[in-house]
């Protein structure tokens, strides 16, 4: 004789089926809470109204015509900067490593100029992926970069 299909048996599934939600939504927020790296912008009207200052001085970056080459050297970094009449040298270089997902601590970073327009880090950087916040000054001239640097 077969069973029948009571209250008790449509309790367990809607418990079974609704728990299931809950564990994945609980399990995603975990997730998502833990490796948010933060806000772009704290306030979006202020950033808005800075916005064509921004594309302004982006411009006038542009205008300067450097390529920068960034890569690893050792256990530092190694930023090679090139301007339209050869290696820009005397140029001071600072930077700032963060993690992508932020979890270590930016590390300020110093650059010292071995050879002619190539800078090198003072202090190292550990293996993985980092996001580097550059600033390149020569005299009134200034350019500022993001670079990943894997």
């Amino acid at each position: 004789m077969p069973k029948r299909f009571n209250g008790w048996h449509m309790t367990a599934i809607l418990v079974c089926f609704f728990g299931v939600i809950v564990i994945v939504n609980f399990t995603m927020a975990s997730y998502a809470t833990r490796t948010f790296g933060g806000t772009v912008v704290d306030n979006s009207y202020v950033a808005s109204q800075r916005y064509n200052d921004w594309l302004a001085a982006a411009r006038e970056q542009d205008s300067l015509q450097w390529t920068e080459t960034v890569g690893r050297d050792g256990t530092g970094v190694r930023i090679a900067v090139e301007a339209s009449d050869g290696m820009l040298e005397g140029a001071i270089v600072t930077a700032i490593a963060e993690h992508p997902l932020g979890r270590s601590e930016p590390i300020t970073l110093a650059f010292v100029e071995r050879e002619p327009g190539i800078y090198h880090s003072r202090e190292p950087v550990a293996d993985g992926r980092w996001v580097l916040r550059i600033e390149i000054e020569s005299g009134a001239d200034r350019k500022r970069l993001l670079a990943d640097l894997s």
